[in-house]
């Protein structure tokens, strides 16, 4: 019954062992593709674009609202154009009445004066004209810097706006997918650990119950095989993987080969014993996965003794 339990409960650690063994396996597969496709590290500036253009130049709509003063000539004319008539008139008169020529002249130099006044009062129109020019032109100047620094300021101010946004943009993105990369090979490691410890635990069980297997064989052996050191049938383990120190000492009527040799474990049994190697068997002698993974032979098929020869 303890060999019987042992096999049962091998075997099920065997098929634990295998499947913790995938799990890992698989396990580190995932570990594996989660590394090998980690985003590579970006410069988040490298795309920034530049907006200044956005900001357009209103310097082109600026003009000097005293370029075009003209000079308010049309006054002055009407005065020269009066003061012709009346000095006509004058000399109308003195002719008509026989006066001297001095009266003339003094008249004619009395017109000359007027004009100069009227020539003096053109001057100076345009001389005010001309300083409200260049007042206008100085405005002119003043307001288009100020445009243009205006623009200046605007592009300086969106291009750092849309690079600072970008960046930290682009930071957001790529810390975001690196927590989820860093959260998945956290998971899959811990599959890994996890899938190695169930591994472990299967294989230690899987060591026990073959010593239960091998402790209840010795017994079985040790029960048969006490009382003359010969045992007529029975089933034993014979895998070739057990044992050492195999020489060969004689065949069998129906040809089998026999050998005496030793267990490796020696809880199957201590000293040389008598028997034949499981993989030189016929099939329905062999019993497979007798003990583990390790086959036996069920002697009462074969034409040989399963004996122990020497302590």
């Amino acid at each position: 019954m303890s060999v019987v339990s042992g096999i049962i409960a091998s075997g099920k650690a065997k098929k634990a062992a295998k499947a913790a063994g995938r799990e890992q396996r698989k396990a580190e597969a995932e570990l594996r593709s989660i590394k090998n496709s980690r985003q590579d590290i970006i410069n988040p500036y490298a795309s920034t674009e530049d907006l200044s253009s956005l900001a357009s130049d209103l310097s082109g709509q600026l003009s000097n609202p005293f370029q075009q003063l003209g000079v308010a000539t049309q006054a002055a004319e009407i005065q020269m154009e009066q003061t012709d008539i009346a000095l006509a008139n004058t000399l109308d008169t003195i002719r008509a009445t026989g006066a001297s020529a001095g009266g003339a002249t003094a008249l004619a130099q009395a017109a000359l004066q007027s004009k100069k006044g009227i020539a003096a009062s053109i001057e100076q129109q345009e001389a005010q004209n001309e300083k409200l020019k260049a007042q206008g032109e100085q405005q002119l100047q003043q307001q288009k810097m100020s445009e243009a620094q205006r623009l200046q300021s605007i592009a300086i101010s969106e291009g750092q706006r849309v690079q600072a946004a970008e960046a930290a943009g682009k930071q957001f993105e790529f810390a975001a997918r690196e927590d989820r990369t860093n959260a998945d090979l956290d998971r899959a490691s811990g599959m890994i650990s996890q899938a190695a410890a169930n591994k472990a635990s299967a294989n230690q069980a899987q060591a026990a119950a073959i010593s239960g297997i091998g402790s209840g064989i010795a017994s079985a052996v040790g029960a048969v095989a006490g009382g003359g050191g010969f045992a007529k049938g029975g089933a034993f383990g014979s895998d070739r993987r057990m044992k050492k120190n195999i020489k060969l000492i004689g065949k069998s009527n129906s040809g089998l080969k026999i050998y005496a040799f030793e267990y490796i474990n020696k809880t199957l049994g201590k000293g040389v014993w008598q028997g034949v190697m499981s993989d030189e068997i016929p099939n329905n002698a062999v019993i497979k996965n007798f003990v583990g993974d390790f086959d036996g032979v069920d002697y009462s098929k074969i034409d040989v003794d399963f004996k122990q020869l020497s302590l």
